[in-house]
């Protein structure tokens, strides 16, 4: 059985940091929205002609996005920490910086101003890229001939 070692320590903590920004800080920032703009749940958006209907959706959108890449970001930090753990926290952390300015970008209800945070990708990018290498190295035995 493999065993994890000290530095699997960072990606655990870059896992609960995920946790924490993605349903916690933002999930708290909707909150305050909701309030501010009054709008109610169980609508996920403000409706169409709402006095603060970008703002709102805008801010929302913004969680969303993050909550769609999610399953995808914890698949490959977690796939990636286990062979390479201090890279793969590495590149999970710039994907999370990435994330936080991405969101409070599109919280200013200028949709452009997310653009701020797409370097958050390259971290991404990093965590599939060692995906890859490891997947390579797993199957290159079995084309040897």
């Amino acid at each position: 059985m493999a065993e994890l070692g000290p530095a699997h320590g960072a990606v655990l903590a870059t896992v609960a940091a995920a946790a924490l920004i993605h349903n916690g800080w933002m999930g708290f920032k909707i909150g305050q929205a909701r309030k501010k703009y009054n709008v109610p749940y169980p609508a996920l958006y403000a409706p169409a002609g709402h006095k603060n209907e970008k703002e709102f959706n805008c801010i929302q959108r913004g969680m969303q996005n993050s909550l769609e890449n999610l399953p995808t970001f914890y698949a490959l930090l977690l796939t990636a920490g286990y062979k390479y753990p201090l890279a793969a926290a590495s590149c999970g952390a710039v994907y999370l910086l990435g994330r936080i300015l991405y969101f409070n970008g599109y919280a200013t209800g200028n949709p452009e101003k997310r653009y701020k945070g797409g370097f958050g990708h390259l971290g991404q990018i990093g965590l599939l890229g060692m995906v890859i290498r490891w997947s390579v190295e797993l199957l290159a035995p079995a084309f040897k001939a």
